[in-house]
């Protein structure tokens, strides 16, 4: 997908991690596990949100807030791959994580290390930059988790800043902050365009079980009419995803792949949806294209971004059907 124009991606990563992914042939408890030599990309929700923007052929800005040695190496890392980055300094030292896959078994074991707390004036920092370079009609994605001390209003407040823009918001976060989010429906002009869950989100905000897509769609339907986003977007895991908005319901169903990694799938999807959205596709066309970003992305190794052409050869397999409730 080329269009003529479409507008900038902009992603906000306030969590970022320098990602390490390996394999070892046995994971065993109590022996030295020897793993080959690890591959370092750089890591958070925005930041593979952006990676995969680009390779789309998007124009698409990195907001990153990193400190210490782990965050120049981060910043080396994303100066590889040519992504266009706006670094926010901060005191603490960004954080690092972990992934290994059992070459027998193929299970993946991945390991999260925590993050520094901001300072007030960081969080600021952030915002400022973010909302001084948006411009109307730019998509802005905020991916990934948030530091432990952020405010659980944190993404209302920057969503109120960013309409004052113009700017559309795409949300993908979880813990307080989506609770947040989902209990205080924004005020006019500050609706986020989508605000992404995976399943057990969904079900966690539902406060019960959403055994099929029809379930699932209720709950995304209720919150398109609460005012709590203009189209919100249900993983339903392995089975496919679903997008709500005021004119209707679908349901992608994933591709059948090999599962070779789960990283970056969800933010895969993100950006591959907002990549689409942005160029003036249709819900439908977009929910298709980010659907087969994050099969493409399971079948893809360890960190790295899947490419454009795996994702349109899933194209096919991803066929979209309207839900009715």
């Amino acid at each position: 997908m080329t269009p003529d124009h479409i507008p900038a991606i902009l992603t906000l990563t306030l969590n970022p991690a320098l990602d390490l992914s390996s394999e070892t042939p046995r994971i065993a408890p109590g022996h030295k596990l020897r793993c080959t030599e690890p591959r370092l990309d750089p890591g958070g929700g925005g930041i593979n949100v952006s990676r995969l923007v680009a390779r789309l052929g998007g124009d698409t800005t990195a907001f990153v807030a990193l400190g210490g040695g782990t965050g120049m190496q981060l910043v080396a890392a994303l100066q590889a791959e040519r992504i266009s980055t706006r670094i926010i300094p901060i005191g603490g030292e960004t954080r690092r994580s972990l992934s290994v896959r059992d070459l027998t078994t193929g299970e993946q074991f991945r390991f999260m290390l925590p993050g520094p707390a901001l300072t007030a004036a960081e969080y600021d920092a952030a915002v400022t930059a973010l909302t001084e370079e948006a411009a109307a009609g730019d998509f802005v994605v905020i991916s990934g988790s948030l530091p432990t001390c952020a405010a659980p209003d944190l993404i209302n407040d920057i969503a109120h800043r960013l309409s004052e823009q113009g700017a559309r918001l795409v949300i993908d976060t979880s813990g307080a902050a989506l609770d947040h989010i989902v209990a205080h429906p924004p005020a006019d002009g500050a609706i986020p365009e989508v605000l992404r869950f995976d399943h057990l989100e969904a079900e966690e905000a539902a406060g019960r079980f959403l055994s099929t897509k029809e379930d699932t769609a209720r709950f995304a339907a209720d919150l398109v009419a609460r005012g709590i986003a203009r189209r919100v977007v249900v993983g339903r895991q392995a089975e496919g995803n679903l997008l709500a908005d005021a004119t209707g319901i679908w349901f992608a169903q994933a591709a059948t792949v090999t599962v070779i990694s789960t990283i970056g799938a969800g933010d895969s999807f993100l950006a591959a949806l907002t990549f689409v959205l942005a160029s003036g596709a249709s819900p439908a066309e977009a929910l298709q294209w980010g659907t087969a970003a994050a099969s493409a992305a399971v079948a893809t190794p360890g960190t790295q971004i899947c490419t454009p052409e795996a994702i349109e050869a899933l194209l096919p397999e991803c066929a979209v059907l309207p839900v009715a409730i």
